[in-house]
């Protein structure tokens, strides 16, 4: 049986860390935003540990990225939980896991305890996490884009620059742009903080829709077809290898995460035929993807532009 720190301290010790890692970097996403400049300018923003050291009243500033971002963790976790509940299924509370990242966390986790019994059991916990993680994003971006003003003429160059925009972002924009005009596109903003914390919820929610292995997608998709999760299981890391050397160096570690042992997907009673309902929400788990991937999430981050 778990000891009651790890059912209920440990996710209050991590997420009590998550808020500080991921506070400092928004402290410093947030003071180069007032003074007109990318997210990440220079080097030292990678690492804003000496500079709040030295500036320990800025800390705060950061609050307004660090709550919007871990709320879209939380949402999208808690999406999960309540649908293991639903099905009576034993899971632990989030986990929201700091780490030293552009962001201050690798995101948020929970753990299934119980065998999921069918495969409408299991569509449900892996749908419901990423459609919650999406609407919280959704409104992150729609008032990250109300906050953020026109990059200036003159800006710099950021060291690490957001490469393709899903279409969500462009969708959200023209939505917003038909009743100010004034607002300017992704691409051409420098962005508020609570507009980064949305761009990276919407991330986050394509990598888990990944259809293979144990990713929330891979649930999706097993529960729709087990023969096409283990086509897709099998095919993904060599497509991913190959999107790494194309597009984003990122995706070599998920596909070598996809060879993990541990990431095969356990076996779930066949038993009936998913009811319509929830093969409704398969379609809603790929049209998530489609609104959230972009192969190029950070520009000229490839391992051929790497190597020139």
């Amino acid at each position: 049986m778990p000891s009651v720190f790890r059912e209920y301290g440990l996710p209050v010790v991590l997420f009590g860390a998550s808020v500080v890692t991921t506070t400092a970097d928004g402290a410093r996403f947030m003071q180069n935003f007032i003074a007109g400049l990318p997210p990440v300018a220079r080097d030292a923003d990678l690492w804003p540990w000496g500079w709040l050291w030295r500036h320990p009243y800025l800390f705060s500033s950061g609050f307004a990225f660090s709550f919007t971002l871990l709320g879209i963790l939380l949402i999208h976790e808690f999406g999960h939980y309540f649908a293991c509940r639903a099905h009576r299924l034993k899971t632990t509370l989030p986990w929201v896991l700091p780490a030293p990242t552009l962001c201050g966390t690798v995101g948020a986790v929970i753990r299934i305890r119980s065998r999921i019994p069918t495969r409408d059991a299991l569509m449900d916990v892996g749908i419901y996490g990423p459609l919650a993680g999406y609407i919280a994003s959704l409104a992150a971006v729609a008032v990250g884009f109300m906050l953020s003003v026109a990059a200036p003429v003159n800006a710099p160059s950021a060291i690490i620059r957001f490469g393709g925009e899903p279409f969500t972002l462009r969708l959200v924009h023209a939505l917003l742009a038909r009743w100010n005009p004034a607002i300017p596109s992704f691409d051409q903003s420098a962005p508020h903080p609570v507009l980064v914390a949305g761009w990276i919820g919407l991330f986050i929610t394509s990598l888990n829709l990944i259809p293979g292995g144990q990713l929330d997608g891979g649930h999706i998709l097993y529960a729709l077809s087990p023969r096409l999760h283990k086509i897709f299981t099998r095919g993904l890391p060599l497509a991913l290898f190959l999107a790494g050397a194309v597009y984003w160096v990122g995706w070599f570690l998920w596909g070598a995460f996809l060879l993990l042992p541990a990431l095969r997907h356990p076996q779930v009673p066949s038993g009936a035929e998913l009811t319509r309902g929830r093969v409704a929400l398969g379609i809603i788990g790929l049209v998530l993807l489609l609104l959230t991937f972009t192969p190029t999430p950070f520009s000229s981050s490839s391992l051929i532009d790497f190597l020139r």
